[in-house]
């Protein structure tokens, strides 16, 4: 049960960023063609400053993570930003608009990180997964990728708590540590899911075709009454 250190100083997150002064969906759509994603940047109680980064650079840089910390330069000097909303057109592959938080070297920041399960529990059981990120609290340019929990061998009933994550690196929870993360139950059998299917198609009124002999059966039984 461990975390790794984010990529966030790697090169692919030194971004080259430009100030804008047009808004709008007219804006939007010309940037797009030009391969520019509209973004604010703001914290630390500054202005909110409007730029346009490079979609290509952008999507590289974030592949390491969603919570990797972007190295921007602009116009009028270097920043340091963490993504905090990245919206996506509903149907199309692009992203439509980003907001930037302004962080500095040493800051602790608050970040959703995704949970990953590892290892095989108990045979015969079913490992189910409650919660897919932790709520942490971590030195801006040490976010971890994710957090790891092995269900390696756990038995049947076993919990795992928020609180017994093992965390790296200086990062604490804010999650609840009383929240429940992974739980390992008993799978179910081949009958018991069965009985469930049926009683979901019963509920939505889904009526199953019969096997053909059981169908000729129940068709020669309707003609005689």
């Amino acid at each position: 049960m461990s975390s790794s250190p984010s990529a966030a100083s790697s090169d692919s997150s030194h971004l080259v960023a430009e100030f804008r002064t047009e808004f709008g969906k007219g804006f939007a759509r010309r940037a797009r063609k030009a391969g520019k994603i509209p973004a604010v940047l703001y914290g630390h109680g500054t202005d909110p400053r409007h730029l346009a980064l490079n979609a290509r650079e952008f999507a590289r840089a974030i592949k390491a993570g969603a919570n990797t910390v972007l190295h921007l330069t602009l116009p009028d000097g270097e920043a340091l930003a963490l993504p905090k909303s990245v919206v996506k057109h509903p149907l199309r592959d692009y992203v439509e608009h980003i907001d930037l938080i302004l962080v500095r070297r040493g800051e602790r920041v608050t970040v959703d990180v995704p949970v990953i399960v590892t290892g095989e529990a108990a045979p015969g059981s079913l490992v189910l997964t409650d919660l897919n990120t932790l709520s942490l609290e971590a030195d801006a340019l040490e976010i971890p990728d994710s957090v790891e929990v092995s269900v390696e061998g756990l038995a049947v009933g076993t919990q795992v708590l928020a609180g017994a994550v093992v965390l790296t690196g200086g990062t604490t929870l804010v999650t609840d540590p009383e929240a429940l993360v992974v739980a390992v139950q008993a799978a179910p059998t081949a009958d018991e899911l069965s009985a469930e299917t049926e009683a979901v198609e019963a509920e939505l009124g889904v009526e199953r075709d019969l096997p053909e002999d059981e169908q000729a059966a129940a068709d020669a039984e309707k003609s005689d009454s």
